[in-house]
């Protein structure tokens, strides 16, 4: 969402929780007021953090040739890492029936991935690499 929706929104909720701490300090429940602050403050902090969360990202390239990750953390750090597709293993740990953390494993190294993915996302990430990285080991230059 655009940060300017998101002021609107804080805006409108700021509005109805001050109706509201007004109605509570006329009916004498002065305690109430300051909660009503905290949780317009709560919903920003919130806000701000998806908005940072959302600037993670990651771009997984396959081809005959290399396999390469290039990262952004929310912070804006980048980081770059490539890799032998024909040594490349992808291992998805499984705890309680669920995907876990998914690796990218090759000659000792090992770099995790899909880390901001849900479950059953990346679960289908890992499918889709394995596939990939078949079809990659398997081009042959006519």
């Amino acid at each position: 969402m655009k940060p300017a929706a998101l002021l609107w929104i804080l805006t409108i909720v700021a509005a109805i929780n001050v109706g509201f701490a007004i109605l509570f300090l006329l009916r004498g429940a002065w305690p109430v007021t300051p909660f009503m602050g905290a949780d317009v403050a709560l919903l920003a902090w919130a806000f701000h953090a998806s908005r940072v969360a959302a600037r993670a990202s990651e771009h997984i390239r396959v081809t005959p040739e290399s396999l390469s990750v290039d990262a952004r953390s929310p912070r804006g750090e980048q980081t770059f890492a490539q890799l032998n597709p024909y040594w490349v293993r992808v291992d998805l740990d499984t705890r309680d029936e669920l995907p876990g953390r998914l690796t990218l494993r090759s000659h000792g190294q090992s770099l995790l991935v899909g880390k901001f993915l849900a479950p059953r996302e990346r679960h289908s990430f890992a499918l889709a690499l394995r596939s990939a990285l078949a079809e990659a080991r398997a081009w042959r230059p006519n």
